[in-house]
């Protein structure tokens, strides 16, 4: 089915709040046709975006009194192993949107916004025409999460396919849980990791893996019908995402907006291929508060012609174009934060009425 957003406002996840029902409430008013369950780092570890995925993965240890994250494969670690794969399978196996991820899914404790916002939307017998659920991509969490050792779980070889597959099974119980509760569901995997690939802190870390593991999380998303996305808010090789088949490439548009023109022919096959850019336009830093609708849609509009001017067509630019803020609003200010919700919302409308839609 084809997906034309033409300036469509959602969100990345994150929120600075601890009120879970003013998270919701403020989701709900700022990005009313395809509102995202708010993510609340500040209630606690447990929302932490690699914790927050945590349970059901075998061998995944939470440390809580040194606030850490980490495998331990001592103990009954091959059977825990063995279990997880029996129930992924099982529910792989399944006909499609029929498997039952609930033994992978994501608890109350670990995700409030996840189940307040389902609960309201329920509730309010409101179905608008998008609802987005989001999790951290496999790259970020295998290069974040480590072992006993000390050694990221990227380089062991089935811990790595452990993360690829936890992070599917995540995903698909999302969308299987908020499916009824919009038209369509849009699914992001969040690879803030990505910024730093082809440094030197990860020079050992291969392409072909990246697209890879981001490959079977994007397929995952789309074998339960959803739309699928991938969100960097720093620069990074924006093929990557592309070759790894994600329909929406999310970037941080106010810092990096003119480096996707670096890429014209992947941007172009994507967009021609029904692929969207979500810019990210509105900071989520304290440089929103210098910033207004006008003057962020009058910079998006340029660096968008940078991009027209790489040889795309510019009505097929603002038809696949999606308005969010630049990253998660989670360690902002929360009056800053309101501030990027207002503009973000303001920003999606003046773009729609430059260009008629």
């Amino acid at each position: 089915m084809p997906f034309n957003p033409r300036y469509l406002v959602s969100a990345i996840g994150s929120m600075p709040f601890t009120d879970v029902g003013y998270a919701v409430d403020l989701t709900l008013r700022r990005m009313a046709q395809a509102p995202a369950w708010p993510q609340l780092p500040q209630l606690g570890m447990n929302e932490q975006m690699e914790v927050q995925i945590a349970e059901g993965v075998p061998c995944l240890t939470i440390d809580r009194e040194r606030r850490r994250l980490f495998f331990d494969a001592s103990g009954d670690c091959p059977q825990a192993q063995a279990r997880f794969y029996q129930t992924y399978l099982e529910a792989t196996d399944a006909e499609p949107g029929q498997g039952d991820f609930s033994a992978l899914g994501i608890g109350r404790d670990f995700a409030a916004g996840l189940y307040a916002l389902e609960d309201r939307l329920r509730s309010s017998g409101r179905k608008p025409p998008f609802v987005k659920v989001q999790s951290i991509g496999p790259v970020s969490f295998s290069l974040n999460v480590r072992d006993a050792n000390d050694r990221a779980s990227f380089f062991d070889e089935q811990l790595r396919d452990v993360v690829v597959r936890a992070g599917a099974a995540k995903c698909r119980w999302q969308i299987q849980r908020y499916r009824d509760l919009g038209e369509r569901v849009i699914c992001f995997a969040d690879e803030p990791v990505l910024s730093s690939f082809g440094s030197s802190v990860y020079l050992s870390v291969g392409r072909a893996e990246v697209v890879s593991m981001i490959a079977e999380v994007m397929q995952a998303i789309r074998d339960e019908g959803a739309i699928s996305g991938v969100h960097c808010c720093g620069n990074t090789e924006w093929s990557i995402p592309i070759d790894a088949g994600a329909d929406i490439v999310a970037f941080d548009a106010f810092e990096f907006g003119e480096t996707v023109a670096l890429y014209p022919e992947d941007v172009k096959q994507h967009l021609q291929a029904g692929g969207v850019l979500a810019w990210g336009v509105v900071p989520t830093s304290e440089a929103v508060r210098e910033q207004s609708a006008q003057s962020l849609a009058d910079y998006l509009q340029r660096v968008m012609g940078v991009l027209a001017a790489a040889g795309i067509d510019r009505q097929l630019i603002a038809e696949q174009a999606m308005i969010t803020p630049s990253c998660g609003a989670g360690p902002m200010q929360s009056d800053d934060a309101e501030r990027v919700f207002e503009l973000n919302q303001a920003v999606g409308e003046e773009m729609r009425r430059r260009f008629g839609f």
